[in-house]
């Protein structure tokens, strides 16, 4: 039979505790809102500039002076993978499903013949990543987004991913974050930055019905070159930024939804320790009296 003091003492500890997710739970919800906020007023400005890119790239695209940003490098054996993950636990699925993404992406990479390199942004990925790709592993920035996510934040991880490109380190770039879709759903997105390629494209393809009427003619001033050697940068910053924003809000939902979860669980389980603390307490009076009564009769 359970002791009513360790039940009572357990009983307490999973007050504490529900106490402390319910504060988490609430100072996730108004992180979120303000994350929220941010990612659908950034949405738009990369979604046009990815748009505009595109239609940039296909003008110059096959030619031999287009950037080296747009063109590549000619093969595609070294792919470098950029997971964004939290500093921090105790949200939900929110790092293992990044985790588990670039894990495939490696294996198939790895399948093919391919060479894998990982550039962890986020503690929380690193630590479970070097595990099993501690040699695939060749950067990690820690401790982004702790007053909120700036643009000078992602304009450093655009710069070191453009270094490293540039002194031959990778093939092709492709981030994996969490993208924001609501409190409880989060949709793990692979985008890739290197060489350009825009993902709106295909979809716009589809969509939209075959023309054989006159196209528009464009004058760009300066040349198209010019143009896309200045914007291809600062688009890797601007995608990064929003990929650092989608993660930002993703996380907050994720701790949000995992911390109500745990706070109802502990409610659960508080109710079902108060019960079964009753019935022994109820169990051992019984006991006392059947003594007591026992006693009185033998006398």
């Amino acid at each position: 039979m359970p002791n009513l003091k360790d039940l009572k003492i357990r009983i307490d500890s999973v007050k504490s505790t529900q106490k402390i997710t319910s504060a988490m739970k609430m100072v996730a919800a108004a992180k979120l809102r303000r994350a929220q906020e941010s990612v659908e007023a950034a949405r738009p400005y990369a979604v046009r500039m990815e748009r505009m890119l595109g239609s940039l790239a296909q003008s110059v695209g096959g030619t031999e002076g287009a950037p080296k940003l747009l063109a590549g490098t000619g093969a595609e054996e070294t792919h470098l993978l950029v997971a964004f993950t939290a500093d921090r636990g105790l949200c939900g699925g929110f790092n293992s499903s990044i985790v588990r993404q670039v894990r495939t992406m490696i294996m198939n990479l790895k399948a093919t013949g391919k060479t894998a390199k990982v550039f962890c942004v986020g503690r929380k990925g690193h630590d479970v990543l070097k595990r099993e790709f501690s040699a695939e592993i060749i950067d990690n920035v820690a401790g982004l987004g702790r007053r909120g996510i700036e643009y000078h934040e992602a304009a450093g991880v655009a710069n070191t991913i453009t270094e490293l490109f540039e002194a031959g380190e990778f093939d092709v770039c492709t981030i994996v974050f969490n993208r924001f879709q609501s409190a409880m759903t989060q949709i793990v997105t692979p985008q890739q930055l290197i060489p350009f390629e825009s993902a709106n494209s295909g979809a716009e393809e589809e969509e939209t019905p075959a023309d054989d009427g006159p196209k528009a003619v464009y004058i760009f001033e300066p040349e198209e070159d010019e143009i896309l050697a200045d914007l291809l940068p600062r688009n890797l910053a601007v995608q990064i930024f929003q990929a650092l924003l989608e993660s930002s809000a993703s996380e907050h939902g994720a701790r949000m939804t995992a911390m109500d979860n745990a706070t109802r669980n502990a409610g659960e389980m508080i109710d079902g320790l108060t019960l079964t603390y009753n019935r022994t307490r109820q169990a051992f009076i019984t006991k006392e009296l059947i003594e007591i009564i026992s006693g009185a009769e033998a006398l």
